[in-house]
């Protein structure tokens, strides 16, 4: 039984061409007698069907976080903007998303609008936010490092994992009730 690995909308190298595209359909074949398709191709755009494992999603983004979280970039469809009424955007008829849970549930979204107030800026925030795991695996690493042999390292490695480490509190605490957090990490009354 085939499953489908690809989202419509979804930006994907498609290797046998070298070129980047957009699934814009899933094709599945069903055949009598079976629950789930027999096969699933995807339509991109560029003349012919491709099978899952002729593409490769956008944004593959390695298993670093505390539980092997794995956050990915895709892309949706803009459903109150036509492609043509957006040509400004990076990436025309779609905007990013930051899925967070292996079942592509939960994550980071932007409204429309300001998607379309700035676009640039939001496709930098979702690459970014997305980047997330691996960026706190290098500072984690930075701080077992330092940590081995703090007298040995130079002073500005040092404040580097003094402010990694920090981060790591900041990211770390759960607020109290009622009360709010800064950005520097220190609760706020």
């Amino acid at each position: 039984m085939a499953k489908t690995v690809f989202q419509k909308n979804q930006r994907v190298w498609v290797e046998a061409v070298g070129a980047w595209a957009n699934v814009e359909k899933i094709v599945a074949i069903w055949a009598k007698g079976f629950d789930e398709p027999v096969r699933v191709t995807y339509d991109v755009g560029l003349g012919r069907e491709f099978f899952a494992h002729e593409l490769k999603p956008e944004d593959q983004v390695a298993d670093v976080g505390d539980n092997g979280e794995r956050w990915r970039l895709l892309r949706a469809k803009n459903k109150w903007q036509q492609p043509a009424d957006c040509a400004h955007h990076p990436f025309p008829g779609t905007y990013p998303i930051v899925v967070t849970d292996p079942n592509d549930w939960g994550g980071w979204r932007t409204p429309g609008a300001e998607y379309d107030r700035d676009p640039h800026r939001i496709e930098r925030q979702a690459r970014l936010i997305a980047s997330a795991p691996r960026f706190q695996a290098i500072a984690k690493e930075l701080m077992a490092l330092v940590a081995e042999a703090p007298d040995d390292a130079p002073p500005a490695i040092l404040e580097l994992a003094q402010q990694a480490a920090a981060i790591e509190r900041f990211i770390a605490e759960v607020p109290s009730p009622g009360g709010q957090v800064n950005v520097e990490g220190s609760a706020v009354a």
